[in-house]
């Protein structure tokens, strides 16, 4: 389903089915920034004056008599945050990337609820189910053992008992508890102030209700999308040409909390308490001073755990394709593959995984020494807690996070974002193509003539959103940038023909403009390898002769890739030394 069908239901789907309320998963997996003066802890006090002040300043430059509507101005924000103007491109670059899709800038409203969710405190993914298996072949040393950090990030991730680890289950439930708890505030934010005293002097109109499709989606059970006008009673049905009279902020949020409840409720039966017991919803999130104001509102139930959230609610797991747990193989999937607008490729090991489809989103977690191929993606790449991985992407934007000697060939519109505690990792030009890419890249907004590969946006070292664990000190240390990968380790990297027959309008090139000093590098290996051929040839020897002697070079140079590593997998399985000469030979051109 297209991101822009979610929201249509069945004129014919019955009223009285279960609508369930869920999360929306963009804005708590890509729109998390570490940067300190954007996580406030004084609930709605400082975002309020912010508010204020942004919605003022358009109204007087735009003189527009619904500011709200209009775009946030980034000298503004800078101004009003205290950070500098690239940190406030990348807030709204960030919030652009993870908003409905709409067609148009963010708005202040949106602005302030993303700015809010920066309190949120992510979990960590649950490891691989055989874990038996994955310690069988996950690397149990790191190279950087001992150096600057105690674990490397495949060994802080395996150092979590796996069985403790929470699933993508529990962090939709974890997403959910989040709301119910500040629900309240959220509201206030989004709330206008009228004539009454205490609770009844704010409401919601429809277009300030509408902003919480940020947050929030709803669906009947069963799958099918509601748009969130039509599932409030109070806003269902109304006129565009008579705006339905603002509704009372408390009566909003009874019926959000009752809808949270539901859905929670709704998923405790349908699953068994997990083998691994429950967790802690009094650690599950980050406390704010005002988070549980009014909080008699919340409506009993049975106290749902985030464990009793469970897959198989159909309107929670749609929308999401998995690649999990493969080792030593090679994986493709294509566009008619891939269920709904989003990837996450998780857990692979000594892997080849192709992902050939045109993604809003993507996330590469706890890989190792793999090749991750990600097609064309039009919002937001996330990789963390990658040891030895090369990925491939032609994308909008990406964020590096926790990760160590990974290399990335990146066609990237924006800057390639740096986070966390990151050793010795690699940033370089493009260097593919399959026959759909240009027509992917075109149907998802991947611009090819900007490529910002080489200019990286570092920030801290420690992620106040992340769950792990973090070596003692490492907050006094400066987060480690990317360097370039040294041109005469660059290649191109050559994806088999997967699609069938071609067309004039495939894709036949790297869609991106190779820096000069990448393209003479790849002259230079392109002649030398004519050489080679050529001097072969007119050797004065049999045929056995010159195939052994054929034999020996791919030895020495599959001994010289094993060494310098920028690209070095095969598409078949391996053999018993890992390497398969003549598939690598094929994959560099």
């Amino acid at each position: 389903m297209d991101e822009e069908d979610e929201g249509r239901v069945d004129p014919t789907t019955p009223t009285s089915r279960l609508l369930l309320l869920r999360p929306r998963r963009e804005p708590f997996e890509h729109g998390l920034l570490p940067i300190p003066k954007l996580i406030f802890t004084d609930g709605t006090l400082t975002l309020t004056q912010l508010k204020n002040q942004l919605l003022h300043h358009h109204h007087q430059q735009q003189q527009n008599p619904n500011p709200s509507s209009g775009p946030v101005d980034p000298e503004a924000l800078s101004e009003a945050l205290g950070i500098p103007v690239d940190h406030a491109r990348l807030v709204l670059d960030s919030l652009a990337s993870v908003l409905p899709p709409r067609g148009r800038p963010p708005t202040v409203h949106e602005l302030v609820l993303f700015l809010y969710l920066q309190s949120y405190k992510r979990l960590v993914p649950r490891g691989h189910r055989d874990s038996a298996a994955v310690a069988d072949v996950w690397p149990s040393t790191s190279a950087f053992d001992g150096c600057l950090s105690a674990l490397s990030p495949i060994q802080l991730v395996r150092s979590n008992t796996r069985r403790f680890m929470p699933s993508q289950a529990d962090e939709e439930a974890h997403q959910l508890l989040y709301l119910q708890k500040h629900m309240v505030n959220i509201l206030a934010l989004l709330a206008e102030s009228v004539e009454g005293e205490g609770d009844e002097s704010l409401v919601l109109s429809l277009e300030r209700f509408e902003h919480l499709e940020f947050l929030i989606q709803f669906c009947y059970k069963g799958g099918e999308g509601v748009p969130l006008s039509q599932s409030a009673s109070f806003f269902a049905n109304s006129d565009p040409d008579m705006p339905a009279v603002p509704v009372p902020a408390a009566q909003v949020h009874d019926w959000i909390i009752g809808k949270i409840a539901a859905s929670l409720e709704n998923n405790a039966e349908k699953v068994t308490t997990r083998e691994n017991g429950s967790l802690n919803t009094s650690d599950l999130d980050v406390t704010m001073t005002d988070a549980c104001i009014s909080q008699t509102r919340v409506q009993s139930c049975s106290s749902p755990t985030a464990s009793s959230i469970h897959n198989n609610l159909s309107c929670s797991s749609r929308g999401e394709t998995f690649v999990e747990g493969f080792s030593k193989v090679s994986v493709v999937k294509k566009a008619a593959d891939i269920k709904g607008h989003s990837v996450k490729v998780l857990n692979c090991h000594d892997s080849v995984i192709y992902i050939l489809a045109p993604l809003s989103y993507a996330i590469v977690y706890g890989c190792s020494d793999a090749t991750v191929v990600l097609g064309a993606i039009g919002k937001a790449v996330r990789v963390e807690h990658c040891e030895r991985v090369q990925v491939i992407t032609a994308t909008k934007r990406i964020c590096i996070a926790n990760c160590r000697e990974c290399v990335f060939f990146l066609g990237v519109n924006q800057p390639p974002l740096i986070l966390g505690d990151n050793h010795k990792i690699q940033v370089a030009p493009f260097n593919t193509y399959y026959s759909q890419l240009m027509e992917h890249m075109a149907q998802v907004g991947v611009d090819s003539t900007i490529n910002r590969w080489n200019e990286p946006l570092v920030l801290g070292m420690v992620d106040p959103h992340d769950s792990l664990s973090h070596p003692a000190g490492v907050s006094d240390t400066q987060a480690e940038s990317a360097t370039c990968l040294d041109p005469e380790l660059f290649a191109n990297f050559s994806i088999p023909n997967w699609f069938g027959v071609e067309s004039p309008e495939s894709t036949k090139d790297n869609p991106f403009v190779l820096p000069e000093i990448y393209l003479a590098s790849q002259r230079k290996k392109h002649s030398t390898s004519v050489e080679i051929q050529q001097a072969i040839r007119d050797l004065e020897a049999d045929e056995s002769r010159k195939r052994e002697i054929a034999c020996a070079i791919h030895v020495h140079f599959k001994d010289w890739l094993y060494v310098h590593r920028p690209l070095t997998k095969e598409y078949g399985p391996p053999r018993q030394n890992g390497r398969n000469v003549r598939d690598v030979l094929s994959s560099v051109r």
